[in-house]
């Protein structure tokens, strides 16, 4: 049997899992469970857990491997799991080495009767330097190709455990990226996604400190075959000038951001150790609608921080209207282990749970209006596999029928369903 990826969290798992995927096979690795866990949320987590039990009651003989935050951050208790044959770092997973050592020794098989000890290969992710490049191949099943420039994290906002499973911020350098994204081209993709853990961070740390706005301009100018760039998770206020241009002037750059905002309530914000504020996010939505007017902006919001009163969650469900917000992803809080969040006075599960349900019907009813916003208008859709496609600004439309995918085609839609819009 070929191998298999199980894929938890976020884009840039899923830039991985297709890269461990490609090394483990080209390695001779075969029949091989590959889980790449997250550990953004305790459900992550469990959800990981659950995967890799399932697994080895429906295939028993066949090996586990886990990587991933989860995995970085916990290795002893997934080495502690007997369905487990080997835990890799993050700094271990895509190092050609990890999967051809493992292919050579043989270690996979009977490997969850080794001592827990000897089934780890997880190093201290602080200590990583430097990034390649990495892409989505399968592109045979996908219009649109993720790359991934950047890893790592230099902040440390206080409920977020990232970047002790990612390590600090580093960058791909420009070249790589380019090599990447036309190799990308070449293989059909219509649309790439430039991903990172902390993507407007992209750059700091390489020689002439490259910026984000640098990388899009280059990787624009390169590629000029290339219909459309997309952007994913961005932090408002470290978009630097060049880049704001580009989304401002550039028809390829696509008009729909997706931001880190976390919470509409200055005081909340400033106990996440966020770096903007309320305002910050209300001007830069604004600034930005201006300068582009059919621009969309996404959002992370949470509910439930520790300490937050029924005023502070109102005022974070008053963001959605006051940014016009038009895709929202609303989580509960989940305290996670070693952050100073944790520590933190608590609000009860079941207020965190209510506010978390608030929070998502707010963002289903934003969701609604863009998408009824959006009937009779002209649209250019980028067809997937199946019967879907993608709007510039990220609007689904279902076509009722199969397309052939990789089509940019024009779709003025009379209807919509509670997720996209219907076309003809």
């Amino acid at each position: 049997m070929p191998v298999e990826t199980l894929t938890f969290g976020c884009r840039l798992n899923l830039v991985e899992s297709e890269a461990m995927q490609a090394q483990a096979e080209a390695a001779g690795l075969r029949d091989v469970a590959i889980v790449n866990s997250c550990a953004v949320t305790a459900e992550a987590v469990r959800q990981a857990g659950q995967a890799i039990r399932r697994l080895a009651r429906e295939q028993p003989d066949r090996p586990v491997v886990v990587t991933g935050c989860a995995a970085q951050i916990e290795p002893a208790r997934f080495a502690a799991m007997p369905q487990v044959a080997q835990v890799l770092g993050n700094g271990e997973k895509l190092e050609p080495e990890s999967w051809l050592a493992l292919a050579a020794s043989n270690s996979l098989r009977g490997g969850a009767e080794r001592p827990a000890q000897d089934r780890l290969r997880v190093g201290d992710i602080m200590l990583a330097r430097g990034a390649s490049a990495q892409r989505t191949r399968a592109l045979s099943n996908h219009t649109r190709g993720f790359l991934q420039v950047q890893n790592g994290c230099d902040h440390r906002c206080t409920f977020c455990v990232i970047p002790l499973g990612r390590g600090n911020a580093r960058s791909a350098a420009v070249e790589d990226v380019v090599a990447q994204g036309r190799a990308l081209v070449a293989e059909g993709a219509r649309e790439i996604v430039l991903t990172g853990v902390d993507l407007t961070s992209y750059g700091r740390e390489r020689p002439g400190a490259p910026s984000l706005g640098a990388l899009v301009r280059s990787l624009l100018a390169a590629l000029p075959e290339l219909p459309r760039l997309r952007l994913s998770s961005l932090d408002a206020v470290e978009i630097d000038d060049e880049l704001r241009g580009l989304i401002a002037d550039e028809p390829r750059l696509m008009p729909h951001l997706h931001l880190s905002l976390q919470s509409g309530d200055d005081l909340v914000l400033k106990r996440m150790k966020r770096r903007h504020g309320r305002t910050d996010a209300v001007r830069f939505c604004h600034e930005m609608r201006a300068l582009r007017p059919e621009i969309v902006f996404g959002a992370d919001l949470i509910a439930g921080f520790p300490t937050e009163d029924e005023a502070m969650f109102a005022r974070t469900l008053a963001l959605i209207e006051e940014c016009g917000l038009s895709y929202v992803h609303g989580f509960p809080f989940s305290a996670r282990p070693g952050t100073p969040a944790a520590r933190m006075p608590q609000l009860a599960g079941e207020i965190v749970r209510e506010r978390a349900l608030r929070l998502r019907e707010a963002a289903q009813a934003a969701h609604r209006r863009h998408l009824q916003a959006r009937i009779g208008r002209p649209l250019a859709v980028l067809t997937e596999r199946g019967d879907t496609g993608r709007a510039e600004d990220f609007t689904l439309v279902r076509f009722g029928h199969r397309v052939a995918a990789g089509e940019i085609v024009p779709v003025t839609a009379q209807s919509c369903g509670d997720k996209a819009l219907l076309a003809a």
